[in-house]
């Protein structure tokens, strides 16, 4: 025991290898199967935008570090082009560049830096920016088009159409089923924003971040079950009006928003009976919104409403420590 040296040092003792950079990487890789199955069924158009906003978020996020901030020794990690991405995924193909510019301009620089930044910041960026590109030009985020299935294609060769959940409130369930099927549905082939559409391929992108443990599944899990059990109920009181459950999870963004917005480290609960919390509070606001607001898509309202709620219930799901009571 002669000459034992202790090392003294400060929290924390357990350390990864894994860092921010790595991490949005892997949403990157995982949005990819998505962001393919767009420019497919929407044309190269779509392409563009994913591409605008991934490089439009990463120069806008260096400027406001280096310039506005004065950190010289910022390098980007790719957080801003996750948000870039995802924004661009949120939006209809028939949106202007420039319209998506102005969101990408608001996520990074109002909603993301304008709290501090990369973990501090309250609400989704991607998602705050898509409310405010609806209410700021809700022409261009409200038309649809039909897919062209085609790569080389363009977005002005396809036809205007109402997606599933939009004729759904407006003509009832069964004309939903006269212009689509499940199928469709799961894979991608209806109207929609241009990287909500694909439940399969979301799907496939979410389980490869589980498999890299990037991602806890009792968000999407109590978000998702949630939607089921109330579309289950309403189906069996009228099922004309309210739709099946099946349409109601494979609609919308319903996949897009439960396993890639919700799940969102920075903005979700810390705690697993948080997380199963916030995930039902989404799921049923969502419902709610769906079956008696006057807009027929309510992921992106209830996932930040339940944003704005996450201290609250990080606050009152703490875990008690170990060998002390109970306030």
């Amino acid at each position: 025991m002669k000459n034992v040296k202790l090392l003294t040092t400060s929290a924390p003792h357990l350390r990864t290898q894994d860092s921010t950079r790595k991490i949005m990487i892997d949403v990157l890789i995982a949005l990819a199967p998505a962001t393919i199955a767009a420019t497919f069924f929407f044309g190269m158009y779509a392409l563009v935008l994913s591409t605008l906003g991934m490089i439009s978020a990463e120069l806008i996020e260096l400027f406001i570090m280096r310039v506005l901030r004065k950190d010289k020794n910022f390098v980007p990690n790719g957080s801003a082009a996750v948000t870039g991405l995802l924004l661009a995924l949120n939006v209809s193909v028939a949106t202007p560049w420039w319209v998506l510019l102005i969101g990408v301009v608001f996520a990074i620089a109002i909603v993301k830096h304008a709290f501090g930044g990369l973990g501090q910041n309250i609400f989704n960026p991607a998602l705050a920016a898509r409310v405010f590109l609806l209410v700021s030009f809700p022409t261009f985020m409200t038309t649809w088009y039909k897919p062209i299935a085609s790569f080389g294609g363009w977005y002005t060769d396809a036809q205007t159409t109402a997606t599933p959940l939009a004729m759904l409130k407006l003509q009832g369930f069964s004309k939903v089923m006269e212009s689509t099927n499940y199928l469709d549905l799961a894979f991608g082939n209806v109207g929609g924003c241009i990287g909500e559409t694909s439940a399969v391929l979301l799907f496939i992108g979410f389980l490869y971040l589980v498999f890299r443990g990037r991602i806890k599944v009792v968000i999407p899990a109590t978000y998702i079950g949630s939607v089921l059990l109330i579309a289950s109920i309403f189906y069996t009181v009228n099922p004309e009006r309210f739709g099946s459950p099946i349409l109601h999870v494979l609609s919308g963004g319903l996949m897009l928003g439960a396993l890639f917005m919700a799940t969102d480290m920075v903005t979700s609960p810390m705690t697993l009976k948080g997380q199963a919390i916030f995930g039902l509070g989404c799921g049923v606001v969502t419902m709610l919104i769906r079956y008696f607001g006057g807009y027929p898509e309510g992921v992106s309202l209830s996932i930040l409403l339940m944003n704005a709620l996450v201290p609250i219930i990080d606050r009152h799901t703490q875990p008690r420590i170990f060998g002390r009571r109970k306030a």
